[in-house]
């Protein structure tokens, strides 16, 4: 019963990343796009999936992936993000500088760049902050990665939501909601955690 239960939760976090992605690949708007435009897409799809995780990792909700072991595939997963986002944007970019240009001056008239470009930023902010775990303390870190997270997965949610692009509407919608609601499940927990643990004691990690 338990091997069918792991079976179904990660079949479903499988397709909820996967269908997107699989739809977006059937996009009548591909035909009309350069690969490195393509590339740049498909890595800002393959981000917001990956985004999915995070949360889940840091609240111990995936199946042979609590403590320790969650810890490492969060780091992991989260070097795969930037690296996503530098796919994407570094794609955008050669596609068309001067868009990309006033994407990062917040003077494009589109209205989903600006939330990108918010999102990006916090989450270079976040790789410098894991870099500098040690140095800045548990509770610091805690504090301003968990801010920066909120930036992250609002800035992220309504920037492809914003977006018409190769991604096909319920899909995309579906999977925003399910970002969305497991970042807000895991704050809401650990903030419930933090207040329960007594004075002078840190809550597991």
């Amino acid at each position: 019963m338990r091997l069918a239960r792991v079976t179904l939760i990660w079949a479903l976090l499988a397709a909820a990343v996967l269908v997107p992605i699989a739809v977006a690949a059937t996009s009548e708007l591909l035909a009309y796009r350069g690969l490195v435009y393509i590339l740049a897409s498909f890595a800002g799809i393959v981000g917001l999936g990956l985004m999915l995780f995070q949360p889940l990792l840091v609240g111990g909700y995936l199946p042979g992936l609590s403590g320790y072991r969650g810890r490492r595939v969060h780091h992991w997963i989260g070097g795969a993000l930037v690296g996503a986002v530098v796919i994407h944007v570094g794609g955008l970019w050669i596609s068309s500088p001067p868009d990309m240009i006033d994407a990062l001056l917040f003077v494009s008239p589109t209205p989903f760049s600006p939330f990108g470009v918010i999102a990006m930023w916090a989450i270079f902010a976040v790789a410098v902050l894991a870099a500098l775990r040690r140095r800045l303390g548990l509770r610091t870190f805690r504090i301003a990665h968990m801010s920066l997270a909120v930036v992250i997965v609002v800035g992220s949610v309504v920037h492809g939501m914003l977006v018409e692009g190769t991604m096909e509407t319920m899909s995309k919608a579906a999977l925003c909601a399910l970002v969305l609601a497991a970042a807000t499940k895991v704050m809401a927990d650990l903030w419930w955690r933090q207040r329960a643990t007594p004075r002078g004691e840190n809550p597991a990690e």
